[in-house]
Order: structure tokens, then C-alpha cells, then sequence
């Protein structure tokens, strides 16, 4: 899913591809009509944004305008909700855009889909787009089979919004830096009998759970993506602590939606911690009354084992693609050049929140003095991409209903990772047969 507006939406299990595929063929140009990059203007250069990203970026496109008057945009916002069907819809029925917002955990599916246009050597040829001064864990989420689809927009990844006050009454002077420090803190802050919490967990997210699996050594999948590997080690490991830290009554075993309002019962001390990302800063410091504002602050996620997996989170958010059909790929790479300028970076999260993916953009500017911002600033040099491959939102979603069911007592930790890999094989069959009828894939998935 899209990780700049992803914070409170349910999981949702997709169909396999071949299945929506067959239907977006049947009516892909019916659906998206509307929505088709217009033939009669060969300069008109349509972009589709997804969600609150397409509002801001109209503020944005008044200067490339300016400077590029032979260039006539078409802005098309796209509800999260609906974006990704429309873009498999749009692909099938021949009317894709010229360019779109895209996220990370959806660019393997397009790109296996062949609907993308290869980046790097537009990139090679730039003076503007610098691989280098991108975090590079975030710029890998681009590279699908060594081949870059992509230019990364914004970043997102998660890590621990934490009351300090509450930590200094428990007798802790600093976030924690390991799991046992933190299981320490969580049993000191947690009451259950007061309906008082260590830290909200939704179980309705995998994302949580995928941060402490990606801080482990053992890959998500194994054999290049061809099979589940969750009855790893590291993964059990994981999944232990997660499941332990509801079992231990650290966490409330509630999805989002029962949680209602999280910024006001942070505020009111039901929580001292929330795993979330960095959309929650400009929601404590608009939801959050002025004497509470220096109660609570960000903390890199801790590691299992201390300082060595500090950090560690999942490298999240969302790129600007170019799609094959297009008519106005040089058109639309100027485009992506002009978004990804560290000053134009900059005043896109001033306007949204949004974080750049160049270390640049981080130096200067609000960004730059945000004291809540330092620490995504440092976990984003640690942070992996969840693995590369076009069936990882269904796996994730198999990911969260799993756990869930562990929570709730139904599984036990080993019969839970079994399940899972029974699962994920049977997601993943498809990929075996194409990949054991083509040349052996270079790359491994994480």
C-alpha cells in the first residue's frame, strides 16, 4: 500500500493478479474512459497522484510551468482506496498516464507487468537525480531484477513516538536501545487492571510486525523469492516478541479502528509508546494541547541485540514512474527531475509532512531543525525494503491475519510460522513456474 497515507487503513486481501487482470482487460477503457491521456495535445503530459500527495503537488507545479511552457500538465488525483486497481485497469486497457506517483510495495507488480520504463539511464545522464545523495536502502526499493523503475518521491518508515515524562517517572532516562530494555519498559508502563498500556500495536497492521522481522538476518523469503521463510530463526524471534508483548497484556489486542482517537489517549497517558510513522508528528503537535507538547518525542526503533540493530525499520513510501506507452517520457522525466530538487523536496514537506529522500533536502530548512524529525533522519540510513516481488501485499496481508490469530490464542508460535509458509507457497506458486521456465534470477529477496 501506499505508505504517505496508509496510516489507519484495514488490511485487505487482493485477488491474484492473473484474476484482475482478466476482468481489467474486459473493461479496463470503460472504467478509465475518463481518466485517458488525451491524444489530441501531444504536449499535454498527464501525471496521477493517490491521495493527499496530489493536492499538495498542485502547489508545486505553478514553477516547472513557468519554466517549461511547452509543457501542458494534467494533474489526476486518485483516491488510495481505488489506485491500484485503477492502475492495473489503466495498464490492460492501453490508457495509461505518462507518469505516477507509485508505491514501493506496488512497483514489483508493474514492473512484472513490463508497464515501466527503465530509469537509469535518464539517471546517468542527469545532473539534477544523484543516486549517491539518496538513502540507499530507500533508492534499492527502485531496483527490481538489477533494472531501476523508479525515482523515490518521499520516504516512510516506522519507529517509536514515546512519552518522555512517563519513561522518566518509570525510572528511564533514555529510549530503549535493545528488545530487553524495551520489554523492561513495557512491563514498567503497562497496568492492565487501569486499562493502562506499555505501547498500541494495531492488529490490523503488519507493518509492526515487519519492522521487527526485517531487523533479523533471515530473509522474508527464500530462494529468490520462491518460497516463505518465515519458519526461520530470526522470524520466530520476531513474531515471538510481538505475540508476547499482548500476552503479557503490554499491548491491547485492538485494531485501529477500535483504538479510536490514539493521539488523545497518548496524550492522557493509555500509551507510552506508538510504532507508527512520520505523518503522527503533525498530528501530536496539532491534536496535542500546547502543555503536553514537550512530553513526548521520536526514537529510532530499537534492535534485538542493542546498538548493532538500532534503528533497523522498513523502508517504506513512494516513487515517480514513467510508464512504457508513454508519449512524453522526456517530458515527463523533466517533470521528475523538478521533484526531486532538494529545495523543491523541501517545501513539499512543509506542505504535507512528506519526507525527501536526499540527504541534501534534509540540510537545510524546517526539516533540517525539526527536533521529532532527527530521528527518522537517522533510521532512514538503516532501513530495509521489504522483498521485491509483485505478491508481497498479499503476503503481508497473510502476515497480519497469522499473527492475529496467534494473538487471539489460535496458533502457537511454531504452528503460526508453519501456516504462514504453507500459505505464502501457495501465493507464490505462480512466481516458481515462471521463474523455473526463465533464466535464473541474479538477485535474492529479503
Amino acid at each position: 500500500m501506499i505508505e504517505g497515507a496508509r496510516q489507519h487503513l484495514p488490511s485487505v486481501r487482493r485477488s491474484p493478479l492473473r484474476h484482475v487482470l482478466a476482468i481489467c482487460v474486459l473493461c479496463g477503457v470503460a472504467l478509465l474512459g475518463a481518466c485517458s491521456p488525451s491524444t489530441s495535445d501531444r504536449n499535454e503530459l498527464t501525471f496521477w497522484t493517490i491521495g493527499r500527495e496530489g493536492e499538495a503537488v498542485l502547489k508545486l507545479l505553478p514553477d516547472f510551468e513557468r519554466t517549461h511552457p511547452d509543457i501542458h500538465l494534467k494533474v489526476q488525483q486518485l483516491p488510495l482506496t481505488a489506485a491500484h486497481q485503477k492502475l492495473l485497469t489503466a495498464f490492460a486497457g492501453g490508457s495509461s498516464p505518462d507518469m505516477s506517483q507509485l508505491g514501493n510495495t506496488w512497483l514489483p507488480e508493474m514492473a512484472a507487468l513490463d508497464a515501466l520504463e527503465p530509469m537509469q539511464p535518464r539517471v546517468d545522464r542527469s545532473a539534477v537525480v544523484k543516486q549517491d545523495d539518496y538513502f540507499a536502502s530507500i533508492w534499492a526499493t527502485n531496483m527490481i531484477g538489477g533494472t531501476l523503475y523508479g525515482v523515490p518521491w518521499y520516504v516512510d518508515t516506522r519507529l517509536l513516538f514515546y512519552r518522555k515524562d512517563l519513561l522518566k517517572n518509570a525510572g528511564f532516562a533514555q529510549p530503549p536501545h535493545d528488545w530487553a530494555e524495551w520489554r523492561r519498559m513495557l512491563a514498567a508502563l503497562s497496568d492492565p487492571h487501569r486499562k493502562v498500556y506499555g505501547i498500541l500495536l494495531p492488529t490490523n497492521e503488519y507493518e509492526q510486525l515487519m519492522s521487527l522481522a526485517l531487523q533479523q538476518p533471515d530473509m522474508l523469503l527464500r530462494e529468490h523469492g520462491r518460497y516463505g521463510n518465515f519458519e526461520s530463526a530470526g522470524f520466530k524471534r520476531a513474531l515471538a516478541f510481538y505475540v508476547d508483548t499482548f500476552k503479557l497484556h503490554q499491548a491491547p489486542a485492538i485494531t485501529n479502528v477500535e483504538a479510536g482517537n490514539p493521539w488523545t489517549e497518548f496524550g492522557n497517558g493509555v500509551y507510552a509508546f506508538y510504532l507508527s510513522g512520520p505523518w503522527n508528528i503533525g498530528e501530536f503537535r496539532k491534536r496535542l494541547p500546547a502543555s503536553q507538547q514537550n512530553n513526548w518525542d521520536t526514537a529510532p526503533l530499537p534492535g534485538p541485540n542493542g546498538p548493532d540493530g538500532s534503528g533497523i525499520g522498513a523502508a517504506g513510501g513512494s516513487s515517480l514512474v514513467i510508464f512504457r506507452g508513454s508519449r512524453h517520457k522526456q517530458a515527463a522525466w523533466e517533470l521528475i527531475e523538478y521533484l526531486s530538487r532538494p529545495d523543491v523536496q523541501r517545501r513539499f514537506y512543509e506542505l504535507l509532512g512528506d519526507m525527501p529522500p536526499r540527504r541534501s533536502s534534509w540540510a537545510q530548512g524546517v526539516l533540517h531543525d525539526d527536533p521529532q524529525a532527527r530521528a527518522f533522519r537517522e533510521q532512514l540510513e538503516h532501513v530495509r525494503p521489504s522483498p521485491r516481488v509483485p505478491e508481497w501485499e498479499r503476503i503481508a496481508s497473510e502476515m497480519q491475519l497469522v499473527a492475529a490469530q496467534t494473538i487471539a490464542g489460535n496458533f502457537t508460535v511454531d504452528q503460526a510460522t508453519a501456516e504462514l509458509d504453507r500459505r505464502v507457497d501457495r501465493i507464490l506458486e505462480k512466481r516458481r513456474w515462471v521463474l523455473d521456465h526463465a533464466r535464473p534470477a541474479t538477485g535474492a529477496a529479503r
